[in-house]
């Protein structure tokens, strides 16, 4: 497995790939503990790692997002129209988790799926003016639920194959 190679065999560059791998969008924590595992860490270190890397973007998304979308809508005409695009349709449903801020988050984000996850619930929070301090414990609820989730499915296929 190139990425295997490419990541090393120390348990702190797998570690750190764990890390790095839970922190990008999309992936997330879905991604980084099956591979953490493919790479060798036992489960429950691997759904540790995964979790604080998944809930680190989180403040910093929270905070800046916004910032970040109007600076990246000033620079250009089509940016701007894509995003005013993806903002309508993160809001189209919006006013049912504006309503129950914090389970809607928690169930948000603790759904292991594509299009769900912590950086969802982050932009979410963001666009719809939740506080950090109401929107993180939120969050942070919901990855660790969607952390044991992806977990107990990957030590499942685990236990299958091995």
């Amino acid at each position: 497995m190139w990425f295997a190679k490419w990541a090393g065999e120390t348990a702190i560059s797998k570690i750190l790939v764990t890390l790095f791998v839970s922190m990008l969008p999309i992936l997330e924590l879905r991604g980084a503990i099956p591979l953490a595992v493919s790479l060798g860490l036992d489960i429950w270190p691997a759904t540790l790692i995964s979790f604080v890397g998944n809930i680190l973007p989180v403040p910093f998304i929270i905070l800046f997002i916004r910032r970040i979308l109007d600076w990246l809508c000033e620079k250009s005409d089509w940016l701007k129209k894509l995003i005013d695009n993806k903002i309508r349709k993160t809001l189209k449903h919006s006013n049912k988790l504006y309503r129950s801020e914090v389970l809607g988050l928690i169930i948000l984000v603790a759904i292991p799926l594509p299009g769900t996850g912590a950086w969802t619930g982050a932009l979410l929070a963001a666009l719809l003016n939740i506080r950090l301090k109401v929107a993180f414990p939120a969050i942070a609820a919901g990855v660790l639920i969607a952390a044991v989730l992806v977990s107990g499915i990957t030590y499942g296929f685990q236990a299958l194959i091995s």
